[in-house]
């Protein structure tokens, strides 16, 4: 499993750089939206890196995760597409503060 969280690090911090240059180039109305979903991904890598190596982060990786994914992809689409999927972006926002909220939960047990 820790391959799997090096990997999503990997991708992570590489798609914050590419959509990065992306937003410098984008018009004004997505630029926002572009840049904000470089920011989460780029905050995201490391987190991954730190909990591969913790080696008891897998659950918090995975709710990481799966709330990043609805949220860049919902952001991102709407940028790049014009297309809202409805409370999809919310939910993954909700769903990340949720990950980083069992995180300091799991940090105290045993």
């Amino acid at each position: 499993m820790q391959r799997f969280w090096f990997s999503a690090a990997g991708l992570c911090g590489g798609l914050a750089v590419a959509l990065a240059a992306i937003a410098a180039h984008a018009d004004l109305e997505s630029r926002a939206m572009v840049q904000n979903v470089a920011m989460l991904l780029g905050w995201h890598a490391p987190a991954f890196i730190g909990l591969a190596l913790w080696g008891r982060g897998g659950v918090v990786a995975s709710v990481l995760l799966a709330g990043l994914t609805l949220f860049s992809g919902a952001v991102l689409i709407r940028a790049f597409a014009g297309v809202s999927l409805g409370p999809v972006a919310p939910i993954g926002g909700m769903t990340m503060i949720g990950g980083w909220l069992l995180l300091a939960v799991l940090a105290w047990r045993r």
